[in-house]
């Protein structure tokens, strides 16, 4: 494994990251106001094993299917409601997260993430993300014509997709 992390402690802490900006431990890193139009990430914590995000995410705005390159990946939805797609191996199967669930992401997870469009919330649609180890890189896809996954891009980063 490239981490000692295990995706159950990658949902641990994305768990106390929504209990940490809840209880107003984050508020500084906050902006004065929400962004309706674009997404919005910031850093909640880093190390050399773990990195953790708050991010936004905003009507019609998706991530482009995607994986994580080589790190574990897990979130928790602090608020509003999520769309994930991904990749089954056949199709892309699609699950909805809302407010207090969570999702975890092996090596070689490929999803898009999206706010819901059916679901309507006051206030932003917010999530907190676990990598591990901290993001280095990503690569994007789309579904091919006959059914079969194509990679179409490997970017370097250590920003959350």
């Amino acid at each position: 494994m490239p981490t000692h992390l295990r995706p159950a402690d990658l949902l641990r802490i994305t768990d106390q990251g929504v209990a940490d900006v809840l209880d107003g431990r984050h508020d500084t890193l906050l902006p004065a106001e929400w962004d309706t139009t674009h997404r919005w990430s910031t850093r909640l914590y880093a190390d050399d094993d773990l990195d953790l995000w708050l991010i936004s995410w905003t009507p019609g705005e998706a991530t482009e299917l995607h994986d994580h390159a080589g790190s574990l990946g897990a979130l928790t939805v602090l608020s509003g409601s999520l769309r994930e797609y991904h990749w089954t191996g056949d199709d892309l199967a699609v699950r909805v997260l809302d407010a207090g669930d969570q999702a975890a992401f092996p090596l070689g997870w490929v999803h898009d993430v999206v706010n819901n469009p059916t679901v309507e919330v006051t206030g932003p649609t917010l999530s907190v993300h676990a990598y591990s180890p901290p993001l280095t890189a990503m690569s994007y896809y789309e579904v091919a014509d006959a059914g079969h996954l194509r990679r179409t891009r490997t970017v370097l980063t250590d920003e959350p997709e």
